[in-house]
């Protein structure tokens, strides 16, 4: 090579031809796979839903109002509601925050027909959430059968397990189904009959699940968590059958619980971290059926103040649970999925920087007047460049088509709810976001293996044998606020204030849970 090459323009030059040796090429084509694969897997999901959309659509031209509850709206009829079989929704409390209010509310006012009783279940009467949702039980006591429960202290598994468990102990004796509901979850006036009605229809299933969207805030934080999740949203839009589960929405049999059928209450209980990848490991090992009907998306606003160290927690808390498992079986599957997720990680930004190297070298070239045959650089990194930057668009483009189709069914799901909106899309934060969390996530990974202990919500778990074996509660109680809602997680600071918050709507809407006010 000749040395009348500037320094700089050598070094570039010389890794733009060494990224264009086969194994770099490898890479780089890899990367473009990803990249449309993610793509493709995105259309499918929107296909899904908007499938959903357009059942709608046609209810309603058919003179259908309430399709956002039925399909058919002589579901509504008085002879239909009253045989509908009776629901309880636990809730496990922690902390509150910006949208905890508005999520609970959410939920509460669900119009579905049957018998339905709300547990709230919290730590301990000092959780800011105690406090929240008692006055917002006390606005509605005429309206819902609800209840706040104090769990105490978890011993043998997660605090959320534990105040789950004690949850189903305390439900209705006749309690046919248990909806376990997370705090930052805000439902659809129809969920709860949607999902009840799948069951019916098909008692075979174990589990049904949903899925969150989430809304970024505007952060880089925000918009990492989105990033994060997308991929995940694949597996949840089949519109049936799927191998994912959500503890954030899942409906089981409530027998399944009282006789501790296929383990579900000892698996739990005995050391259990993640209510979801436990119960998901259970129901693979037993080949028991989960699915996700196209209608449980759920919008997930983030917090407004979500910064970027909260993030990082969070996703230390996601790669975590892989650490957890019940059988050899179940440690097998996750050390596979820890390997595949971290070298599909790397394997989509190292790409990017073998990209961002072929381009500045030739801008350097250009720049300082070289000529290419000078330099003998050839045009197959700029190719590459290309061909990436075009996988890059259509994988985008796929992302936000998938999120405005979810946005559009949430909206339809939700008609006297504020309407969601995609004004604040920013494709530039998105894009950074993927590579930002993309080369975080096998750090945390590495970093959750080699520890073996988390600080979840102030209290630090240790695994041993991937089941919890020792629980610290220290006196300063850790992080003030919670990763995704910002909430307040000590101290009596999550009070409401006096005037309700829904209007007189919701409030009517809350009361159609009453069967006998489905006559139509």
């Amino acid at each position: 090579m000749s040395t009348a090459l500037d320094p700089v323009v050598w070094l570039l030059f010389s890794l733009s031809r060494a990224f264009c040796s086969p194994l770099a090429v490898f890479i780089q084509i890899q990367g473009c796979i990803i990249c449309l694969t993610l793509a493709i897997g995105w259309a499918f999901a929107a296909y899904v839903r908007n499938r959903e959309i357009n059942r709608m659509k046609d209810a309603m031209k058919g003179g259908n109002s309430f399709a956002f509850l039925y399909h058919d709206i002589r579901e509504l009829e008085h002879s239909n509601q009253v045989n509908l079989p009776r629901v309880t929704v636990v809730m496990p409390l922690k902390g509150f925050g910006e949208h905890n209010l508005h999520n609970w509310k959410s939920q509460i006012t669900s119009l579905y027909g049957g018998p339905l009783e709300f547990l709230f279940v919290v730590e301990s009467t000092e959780d800011p959430g105690y406090h929240a949702v008692s006055r917002l039980l006390r606005d509605f006591k005429d309206d819902v059968d609800a209840r706040v429960i104090v769990a105490g202290l978890s011993t043998t598994c997660s605090q959320k397990i534990h105040n789950q468990l004690v949850g189903v102990g305390k439900m209705h004796k006749d309690t046919k189904y248990v909806l376990f509901l997370d705090d930052d979850v805000r439902l659809h006036p129809g969920s709860i009959g949607a999902l009840t009605a799948e069951m019916e229809k098909r008692p075979e299933i174990f589990i049904q699940t949903g899925y969150p969207l989430d809304l970024p805030s505007g952060s880089l934080g925000s918009y990492c968590i989105y990033e994060y999740h997308m991929p995940c949203s694949m597996g949840f839009a089949t519109g049936g059958k799927t191998f994912f589960l959500w503890g954030g929405c899942m409906m089981m049999h409530a027998d399944d619980f009282r006789q501790d059928n296929y383990g579900v209450v000892s698996g739990l209980r005995n050391g259990g971290y993640s209510d979801d990848m436990t119960l998901a490991a259970l129901a693979g090992a037993n080949k028991r059926l989960i699915t996700s009907p196209p209608v449980a998306v759920f919008p997930h606003p983030l917090a407004s103040d979500l910064s970027f160290s909260r993030y990082w927690n969070y996703l230390r808390k996601q790669t975590f649970v892989l650490e957890s498992y019940i059988s050899r079986v179940n440690w097998l599957m996750n050390r596979g999925l820890f390997s595949f997720h971290s070298y599909m990680s790397w394997g989509f930004v190292a790409p990017y920087l073998m990209a961002a190297i072929h381009v500045v070298a030739a801008l350097e070239i250009y720049i300082k007047g070289y000529s290419y045959e000078e330099t003998t650089c050839t045009t197959t990194g700029l190719l590459l460049t290309s061909c990436l930057a075009i996988c890059t668009f259509t994988e985008l483009l796929s992302m936000w088509n998938l999120t405005r189709i979810e946005v559009q069914l949430c909206n339809m799901l939700s008609p006297e709810a504020p309407k969601l909106s995609l004004d604040y899309y920013n494709w530039s934060m998105i894009f950074v976001a993927m590579l930002v969390d993309n080369f975080l996530y096998p750090i945390s990974a590495f970093r959750s293996h080699f520890s073996q202990s988390i600080n979840w919500s102030g209290i630090r778990y240790h695994l041993k044998d991937g089941k919890i074996s020792k629980i610290e509660r220290k006196k300063d109680r850790g992080p003030k606020f919670t990763d995704l809602g910002g909430k307040h997680l000590y101290g009596k600071k999550g009070a409401p204030p006096k005037a309700s918050f829904l209007s007189s709507l919701s409030r009517s809407l809350c009361q159609w849970h009453q069967p006998k006010k489905y006559e139509v």
